[in-house]
């Protein structure tokens, strides 16, 4: 029970209503043949459709098909990511000849290494997991890399005086005091790995909630493509809030500052 009311505390509630007020308000224009769109179905169709799709399956086979590429392309961005923002957090030398590149390879769109995936593993998990990877570790790297070269001198005059050595100053006194940073870099690269996945999807392997909207359009099926619009909308949601409980159970003192990240 403390558990509920805890999450009901962090509901944004004026949000949550004017996402029901929207709602209602585009059922009422439908209905009364205010707004006439021929592919624009009511949200009551949508629910429909939302049923229809769970009821047979095709929801949750596409969605854990999804939900396992984009843990998978997430996890391996911020095991890459951390590791060398940590390098390059420390090493001032390294990052100097390295900024060059990173600015030139992080602005790409994630989109564009698709036809380079589709070639080297075709129409596959591998395609798609690289289609993620590549760009969602960037968030990741930088923002490791900034918190661990902005850590303040002070705190290595500690490690010096405890006379820690350079593992323990690691992991003692650097990774603590980087910790916000990358937390903050996780959430934002769990964000475009789903955004990632979904346009790998839709463009490449014929799997997942991506091509479930495509399938659907092709289908003629408006009713459908909104509903998996809607559960790909309610992932993200799923997946934020997950990290971020995670993080405020076992990371309480940065929780704060990764809430606040965009």
């Amino acid at each position: 029970m403390p558990e509920i009311g805890r999450f009901l505390a962090r509901v944004n509630w004026p949000g949550f209503a004017t996402i029901v007020v929207g709602f209602l308000l585009w059922e009422l224009l439908l209905r009364a043949g205010l707004a006439q769109y021929q592919n624009l179905p009511p949200p009551s169709a949508i629910a429909d459709g939302l049923v229809e799709i769970t009821r047979n399956g095709e929801l949750v086979a596409d969605a854990l098909h999804t939900l396992r590429v984009v843990l998978i392309g997430w996890a391996t961005a911020v095991v890459i990511g951390v590791a060398a923002g940590l390098i390059l957090g420390v090493s001032a030398t390294l990052r100097d000849y390295s900024l060059a590149s990173i600015e030139v390879l992080r602005p790409m769109p994630g989109i564009a290494f698709a036809p380079v995936a589709l070639l080297l593993f075709g129409f596959s998990l591998q395609m798609e997991l690289m289609v993620v990877i590549l760009p969602a570790l960037w968030p990741v790297l930088v923002n490791t890399m900034g918190a661990v070269a902005g850590v303040h001198a002070r705190l290595f005059d500690v490690g010096r005086t405890f006379r820690l050595s350079g593992a323990a100053t690691l992991r003692k006194i650097m990774l603590p005091a980087a910790l916000p940073g990358v937390l903050v870099g996780a959430r934002l690269s769990m964000t475009l790995a789903l955004v990632l996945a979904v346009v790998a999807e839709m463009v490449g392997n014929p799997a997942g909630l991506g091509y479930a909207v495509v399938r659907e359009q092709q289908a003629m099926r408006p009713d459908l493509v909104f509903a998996y619009v809607v559960a790909i909308g309610a992932m993200g949601v799923a997946l934020n809030a997950a990290l971020t409980g995670a993080v405020a159970r076992l990371f309480p003192a940065a929780a704060g500052r990764v809430r606040e990240a965009a």
